[in-house]
């Protein structure tokens, strides 16, 4: 048998300066709102990491063999402040973004989040409505802090759940955490008035494949919405094959023939799930019932539509989930530029965008990565 080899490299890759035109007064680009990348997509969604550090060692995102004791995280001055996130947050604001989802790592470990969340909550889009704002951990420390989010502005929680048999999330988790834990987490968020809590499943072939039904009837009628994530090649440390993934539409299938699904609309522009409803006896979706969402990050390319950005711990700028090199802000910001001109260098940034790695993907060899030294999912989010 052959052992499993994981590459031990800096995930924190070199950022690239922002491009000399965003300096220049002459090619100053006003924020309005309409800006778009060179494929036509325009910019909605901001994904923050507030942290490297992570309390799980899931083999898909930090695998224990590399983020081991002796592992260097970022130190706390490298890190953005609560204050250089907002105001970051804001240029990203003036040209369109209306959402913001807070990431890591594990967001929670960052020490007095709550403050930041209460800052962003205070903020309001072109239109002068509140920030979509949301929030992926976990869930280990959700219990004792989902009422604190709440009140201090967050409106949503997505919670990380990658199984309910307890042998098998203590596997996976790598850190012997009980799921029992994480549901109460769920629980306290429902009742702090988190909702919809969205619950996210990757999905890995030969090692938690079997939950998917048993998540399913858990969550079908519980007023959230499980999502079901094929196994990603982000970074270079997890180990990824294509034979590990298992493909969304048989994800679909297994649910189907167990409990009869319909096809749902997209919720928005962009959305990375394909939703399905499950059918009442006339074969009409049954509300009450609820939801799945299927993320084909793998199989089904949505680089199309795709209006992310993600910002990195320390304020590297990354145009796409498989990045290879990110922009630095945080010297932009450390400058003290005035607001105008950071908004023009993230305009500059996002008008050369070219990322489609997804759609890329299926003229390279399956198990290739393209060769390239890709950002790691810990080091931005999901």
């Amino acid at each position: 048998m052959s052992e499993r080899v994981i590459p031990v490299l800096d995930q924190r890759v070199t950022a690239l300066a922002p491009p000399a035109a965003a300096f220049a007064p002459a090619t100053r680009l006003t924020a309005d709102g309409l800006l778009t990348d060179s494929l036509g997509r325009p910019l909605r969604d901001l994904r923050i990491s507030v942290t490297d550090r992570c309390n799980f060692r899931c083999s898909y995102c930090m695998p224990k063999e590399v983020f081991d004791k002796d592992y260097a995280y970022l130190p706390h001055a490298e890190l953005l402040s609560f204050e250089e996130i907002t105001r970051v947050a804001k240029a990203f604001i003036a040209h369109g973004v209306q959402k913001i989802r807070l990431t890591g790592g594990e967001p929670l470990l960052r020490k007095n989040i709550e403050a930041l969340v209460e800052q962003l909550a205070g903020l309001r889009t072109l239109q002068g409505l509140p920030l979509d704002l949301t929030l992926t951990t976990n869930g280990a420390l959700l219990k004792r802090k989902a009422a604190a989010l709440k009140a201090a502005g967050l409106q949503r929680v997505t919670v990380s759940l990658d199984g309910l048999d307890d042998a098998v999330f203590r596997r996976m988790n790598d850190v012997d955490f009980p799921v029992a834990d994480v549901l109460e987490g769920i629980e306290a968020a429902r009742q702090a008035g988190l909702g919809t809590i969205k619950i996210n499943m990757v999905v890995k072939r030969g090692t938690n494949a079997q939950e998917i039904l048993p998540m399913a009837r858990h969550f079908k009628g519980s007023g959230m919405v499980l999502r079901f994530i094929e196994f990603m090649d982000v970074g270079a440390t997890n180990g990824w094959r294509m034979h590990d993934v298992l493909p969304s539409r048989d994800v679909v299938k297994l649910i189907h023939d167990a409990m009869p699904l319909v096809p749902l609309s997209p919720s928005n522009l962009g959305e990375t799930a394909e939703r399905w409803g499950y059918a009442d006896a006339n074969g009409q979706w049954d509300a009450a019932a609820g939801e799945i969402g299927a993320i084909s990050s793998v199989t089904q390319a949505f680089c199309a539509d795709c209006n992310r950005a993600r910002l990195s711990t320390e304020g590297k700028l990354y145009l796409c989930l498989f990045a290879n090199q990110g922009h630095d802000l945080r010297s932009l910001l450390r400058s003290q530029m005035p607001q105008t001109d950071l908004e023009s260098a993230i305009g500059h940034i996002w008008q050369g965008r070219t990322d489609r790695y997804s759609e890329l993907r299926s003229s390279q060899a399956p198990d290739s990565g393209a060769g390239l030294r890709r950002v790691e999912m810990s080091y931005i989010g999901g």
